[in-house]
């Protein structure tokens, strides 16, 4: 009899992860509307959406630099309702500045694969002095306290990236900080803050409209999204390089058939034309099938993890 229940429990859990999904999935999304995970988030999810037949809801869960959202997926019942779309922040930076994390990246959640990578740039208010990103060197260490940094929050990759960018030109700016870059972009256009440092993907739409300055995007090539911004080596600061990425991830414990299936669907999202396009049209590198497996994204994290470690604390932010 026992035996008999046994398997009939098994059948039943087969039965429902066969079926998933049957209800709408949320993803949570751990900074304000409007940013870039969030824009990642939306363009994706809308497709993936179709695919897999119930609507992937967005749910922006902000705060703490993006570990707030990213501590309830974390404990989120891990049936594969709740997902999350993390980024080098959140599942890279984080272990670094915040010593009492609720949550380990590595342990706490299972990869479902890479969404998206997305480039930082150097961005500023239209009206601020510097033309061009060796003014702006040149700028920024002889007002170095007068400057306001815009950033999303400590652990955050505008926190993470500009961290690095300061740490290079040793200068010691005023980090203004807020619940996602989006808001922080919105002051940015708005002149109540001077620079920023941010993932493309954010950026693209406001740079061409002429409402903020870029300086220069921090690849080894220009990007054709943006292809009348410099690099970064271009303007005479070769050793800020740095690119973010977007990826998804479900709470450790979630059926491996469902994280299967998810990560299909995501694929199948990088694969249409549609999707890849606007991706593409806001600066996004795309991964390749080899890049956006689950195992692909465990040794980013591990190797994220290592990288940054070294830079925030070398620098005194986990301290």
């Amino acid at each position: 009899m026992m035996k008999r229940l046994l398997m009939l429990a098994t059948l039943c859990a087969f039965q429902a992860q066969a079926a998933y999904p049957e209800r709408p999935i949320t993803l949570i999304v751990p900074f304000a509307a409007g940013g870039p995970t969030d824009v990642v988030a939306r363009i994706v999810g809308d497709n993936m959406s179709r695919t897999l037949g119930e609507q992937i809801v967005v749910e922006n869960v902000t705060g703490a630099g993006g570990t707030t959202g990213t501590s309830r997926a974390a404990q989120a019942t891990p049936d594969g309702y709740t997902i999350m779309m993390g980024h080098m922040g959140t599942h890279g930076a984080a272990p670094a500045v915040y010593p009492n994390l609720k949550y380990d990246p590595v342990k706490d959640f299972l990869p479902i694969g890479l969404a998206a990578g997305t480039p930082i740039l150097i961005v500023a208010r239209k009206n601020l002095p510097p033309k061009d990103l060796k003014e702006f060197i040149t700028y920024a260490k002889a007002n170095s306290e007068k400057l306001n940094e815009a950033q999303a929050g400590v652990g955050s990759v505008s926190f993470t990236t500009c961290s690095l960018l300061n740490s290079i030109l040793g200068i010691k700016p005023t980090r203004v900080p807020y619940q996602g870059t989006g808001p922080a972009l919105n002051d940015l256009v708005g002149g109540q803050v001077d620079y920023m440092c941010d993932q493309i993907v954010n950026l693209t739409p406001q740079i061409q409209a002429g409402s903020i300055k870029a300086y220069g995007i921090a690849t080894e090539k220009r990007s054709p999204a943006l292809p009348d911004v410099p690099t970064t080596k271009e303007g005479g600061l070769p050793e800020f390089q740095v690119s973010a990425w977007n990826a998804m991830f479900a709470p450790k414990g979630t059926p491996g058939e469902i994280v299967t299936k998810l990560n299909a669907a995501l694929g199948k999202a990088l694969d249409d034309e549609s999707t890849r396009k606007r991706l593409l049209d806001l600066g996004a590198d795309l991964p390749d099938k080899a890049g956006r497996s689950p195992e692909a994204l465990q040794k980013l994290v591990a190797s994220e993890i290592e990288r940054w470690g070294k830079v925030l604390k070398g620098q005194g932010a986990g301290k």
